[in-house]
């Protein structure tokens, strides 16, 4: 495995924004330069599902007019390969697919979007770049009894002692920023890990202590890129329980934890 470690916010900051194009020249002073130019979130490159030759889903996904309240960061709970090409990571599209049908008895991959360990980025679940798109929401099967609020990222990996690779860090970043531009949502409040909702070790313990410095980092990209900053507090009721992972529960490598619950309408 790759010993990557978890990048500082400098890195994080410079690295998602080379990759986009954008400029970090400071705080407000770039908000107001940017006033006059503010359009939709930027959509990042991606390979849709017709790239990966995604499967048609078993039944009709399920669209809500309410858009998600939490971007949720997940890791894979598979290998942390070392091959970083297209090839690899349209495979995994397809595996992933593949194991949420056949094993788990979904209609579709359970999450919205995936990020390979050579930063490509795909499209999951039917109907979530559209979904985005409209700002409506695509019920996923990804976080139990949390999937009709919460719009799910997998990232390719196992991130219990190590870090991801920069390239999946930099499009993780991108495409937090751009899934918070979407839909309105401040990232500081929006961005959370698996193992917030449910008791799971996921998405790992290095990936979950990069998360401060991941919002900071979105938060400082939509201002680079004129993105406005969701202003709207999540209610009391909307918010989520913290549930600590059990005392009892068996350190497994590959443990991803529980993507759909009982309080789940949708498979």
């Amino acid at each position: 495995m790759c010993q990557h470690h978890g990048p500082a916010r400098r890195t994080l900051l410079q690295g998602a924004a080379a990759a986009s194009g954008a400029v970090l020249l400071g705080g407000a002073g770039t908000a107001v330069a940017h006033a006059e130019t503010r359009t939709a979130a930027a959509e990042p490159a991606m390979y849709f599902r017709a790239d990966w030759n995604a499967r048609p889903p078993s039944s009709p996904i399920q669209v809500l007019a309410t858009p998600p309240t939490y971007v949720v960061v997940h890791h894979t709970a598979t290998a942390n390969s070392t091959d970083y090409s297209e090839a690899h990571a349209l495979a995994l599209s397809r595996s992933i697919q593949s194991f949420h049908m056949d094993s788990n008895g979904w209609s579709d991959a359970g999450q919205q979007f995936t990020i390979s360990r050579g930063g490509h980025l795909m499209e999951g679940r039917d109907r979530a770049v559209p979904a985005v798109r409209e700002g409506s929401h695509c019920v996923g099967a990804h976080v139990a009894n949390n999937n009709s609020t919460c719009v799910g990222i997998e990232n390719e990996g196992t991130y219990m002692d190590v870090g991801p690779t920069q390239a999946l860090t930099d499009k993780l970043v991108e495409t937090l920023a751009w899934l918070c531009g979407a839909y309105g949502l401040d990232p500081q409040q929006a961005i959370l890990g698996h193992r917030d909702f449910n008791a799971t070790a996921c998405p790992g313990d290095t990936l979950y202590a990069m998360l401060p410095d991941l919002r900071n980092a979105v938060s400082g990209l939509m201002v680079a890129q004129g993105m406005e900053i969701g202003t709207a507090r999540v209610s009391t009721e909307d918010a989520p329980t913290y549930p600590p992972v059990p005392e009892d529960e068996p350190q497994r490598e590959f443990f991803h934890g529980p993507g759909r619950g009982a309080d789940d309408f949708t498979r």
